[in-house]
């Protein structure tokens, strides 16, 4: 059992984001009866340590145990629904398993334990993927995560272009890229970048002449 193994089997969600944060970490370390982390996470259902195993592209999700259960088998077996939710809302894929391999298939399974919540789920995104990954994503607050984060990648990219990488482009350059950045912004995004480099968001000219507006600001740059 690694570090990893032990935080994301008791829900240790600050340590898991710790230790994904470290750059030389294996973040698909297998346990003595070959369970990842991610598998251990799913076992004793602990959804933040899911949620943010799923959004680490190096964590191989699917990867299964040497007797051929997946993580997935796991959430099926014993009907944990909220961890289909999060799944299918991470546009990660999803491994049901074979009827011929291994542990067969997570649908059948969750059928034959009669956790019928799980298996109308996993019918429903089989039917219709882009309307149940819209519904997931709605349900456990996907979209408001995303626009935090849209928001937080706004403040450190205008700062970046003030200060520390303003000394090592040209301002030619500099204006350049801050007009295609600032100008691919929804507006209200636009406005928060403005009160970063101006002081103030007084200066956002919506509509047609917001490309003025920021030719404008870039000249500060």
């Amino acid at each position: 059992m690694t570090s990893l193994h032990f935080a994301c089997e008791k829900g240790h969600t600050a340590i898991v984001a710790l230790l994904l944060a470290h750059p030389g970490i294996d973040v698909n370390p297998r346990n003595t009866y070959g369970h990842t982390s991610m598998m251990r996470a799913c076992w004793y259902e602990r959804t933040s340590c899911v949620r943010l195993l799923l959004r680490d592209s190096r964590v191989r999700v699917n990867q299964g145990d040497s007797g051929g259960a997946l993580p997935l088998h796991f959430i099926a077996r014993y009907g944990k629904c909220e961890l289909v939710w999060l799944w299918v809302a991470s546009g990660r894929e999803m491994d049901l398993g074979k009827p011929e391999e291994g542990k067969g298939d997570a649908m059948a399974m969750a059928k034959k334990q009669g956790k019928t919540e799980v298996v109308a789920l996993l019918e429903r995104f089989q039917e219709n993927p882009v309307k149940t990954r819209h519904q997931a994503r709605l349900r456990i607050g996907w979209y408001d995560e995303a626009a935090a984060e849209m928001f937080a990648l706004v403040v450190f990219v205008s700062d970046g272009l003030l200060t520390g990488k303003a000394a090592q482009v040209k301002p030619g350059a500099r204006r350049t890229r801050f007009f295609l950045i600032a100008t691919q912004l929804p507006l209200e995004l636009q406005m928060v970048l403005c009160n970063r480099v101006v002081g103030s968001a007084k200066e956002i000219i919506s509509g047609k002449d917001s490309e003025v507006a920021f030719r404008c600001l870039a000249r500060r740059i």
